[in-house]
């Protein structure tokens, strides 16, 4: 029993243990997502500050792949890229949708 106890544990944390990866895309926010035409705020980069700062906690920076959305950890770093291209490397937690960030740079 306790044999098995001690392999469970073990595989617990192994499961928990995700490697880093990096993912590439674009910094918005979780409210406007791809499209920031229908809150009429010029530039991009701006809506996407304007919505984080104004939503009350409600609305978070986020990376968008082209397909998927993730919240970023960092609600601090990603407001100096907004609406821009970056790679962020961290880890996803695929229930949540959360990328724990470890690193934003911008991308080419």
């Amino acid at each position: 029993m306790k044999t098995l106890l001690l392999a469970l544990a073990a595989s617990a944390a192994l499961l928990a243990q995700q490697p880093a990866r990096t993912y590439t895309g674009v910094i918005t926010d979780t409210m406007c997502g791809a499209d920031h035409s229908h809150m009429g705020v010029k530039p991009d980069e701006k809506c996407v500050r304007d919505c984080v700062k104004s939503g009350g906690g409600r609305w978070k920076y986020a990376l968008l792949d082209g397909k998927k959305m993730y919240v970023l950890s960092d609600q601090q770093t990603p407001e100096k890229y907004a609406a821009r291209k970056v790679r962020v490397t961290g880890v996803l937690y695929e229930k949540t949708g959360v990328l724990k960030v470890d690193r934003i740079e911008a991308a080419q």
